[in-house]
């Protein structure tokens, strides 16, 4: 009996120990960023777009400037005349001055669009000389984004957007860059990693947030309860806080959203199939993230997507979009509470 309590009491001295020795995650002290993803406008903006933004309680936008280039070849374009008035430098600038005046803080985003829509983090390319090439290119990129970042006042600078493959492979690149970045632009960064890869990114440490674009799968039901998504976000919660603990950062959701259909919450991410009209699953989708999600001591904030300053074009492009849904009145209320 005296060795099987020895036993026991050393056992619970090293789980106590254990857990002793685990960092506590990192508790965020600033107000919460409560964001919107921009669509950047085709043509020219005035400030009375900001308008519906700050009526569901916003106070932070991310501002977008697309870049673009082709599957397996190695340029990169950007600010070209053919480009959408609010991806070109100028217009990047204006919308960021306009928001600015309209009291909304800025987190400028630069992101990557391949041809023919496919996924940004399968971009690769098979030799060194075709990576130095697009490595140059993309750092030009980064680069004047970085000078319109410092110009403006920009609030917060995300320097990329899920460049998985990029990320990973090339860690040297991304390492110089975000030094380059920071003798331009003084304020804090960032950057956009898919849901499914965080955890591999390679410098979250060169940087003053984990960001993560939160599509992670709740529920394969066709609309589950409010209840059930929050149950379907604790897995993921759980490595985040063992995540945002380990590198001692706050974790802030440079993207969060999901479309206005059936299923929308088994593959959030998933953009290009048709299925049926479902408003009301967007707008539970988000009560379950305000529910279980936001209150996270770990999490800086969560930027919505997506927005458009123009009327939304339509049904296809727009599902993500929570304006004229229920989900923009759950957003009024929730970036309400103080």
């Amino acid at each position: 009996m005296k060795t099987t309590l020895l036993i026991l009491s050393t056992l619970s001295t090293v789980i106590l120990l254990s857990a002793c020795s685990r960092p506590s995650p990192p508790v965020y002290s600033g107000q919460k960023m409560r964001g919107i993803n921009l669509v950047a406008p085709s043509k020219e903006i005035d400030s009375s777009v900001f308008s519906p933004i700050r009526q569901v309680n916003a106070e932070w936008v991310a501002v977008i400037p697309y870049g673009f280039c082709r599957e397996g070849e190695p340029h990169f374009h950007f600010n070209m005349n053919k480009m959408w008035w609010g991806e070109t430098k100028d217009g990047t600038a204006k919308t960021i001055e306009l928001a600015h005046q309209s009291g909304l803080k800025v987190m400028l985003k630069p992101h990557a669009w391949v041809g023919r829509g496919m996924y940004t983090g399968d971009f690769d390319l098979k030799t060194e000389a075709d990576w130095q090439t697009f490595e140059k290119d993309f750092g030009d990129y980064i680069l004047t984004n970085a000078r319109i970042a410092d110009s403006m006042k920009v609030d917060l600078f995300c320097i990329a957007t899920e460049m998985d493959n990029f990320a990973f492979k090339r860690a040297p690149f991304w390492r110089s860059m975000i030094r380059q970045v920071r003798e331009i632009y003084k304020g804090p960064l960032t950057y956009a990693d898919n849901w499914n890869n965080y955890p591999r990114n390679p410098f979250w440490a060169d940087l003053d947030f984990i960001g993560v674009d939160a599509y992670f799968p709740l529920s394969s039901e066709k609309h589950p309860s409010v209840e059930t998504l929050q149950k379907g976000w604790l897995t993921h919660l759980d490595e985040l806080e063992e995540f945002a603990a380990k590198l001692q950062k706050p974790i802030l959701f440079t993207e969060f959203g999901y479309r206005s259909v059936d299923f929308a919450t088994e593959k959030p991410w998933e953009s290009h199939d048709t299925k049926t009209d479902n408003p009301n699953l967007q707008a539970d989708a988000y009560r379950a993230f305000f529910k279980e999600v936001w209150p996270r001591k770990w999490l800086a904030g969560a930027f919505a997507w997506k927005w458009f300053l123009h009327q939304p074009p339509n049904r296809h492009r727009d599902a993500f979009s929570p304006q004229q849904k229920p989900a923009e009145a759950v957003l009024r209320e929730e970036f309400g509470k103080k």
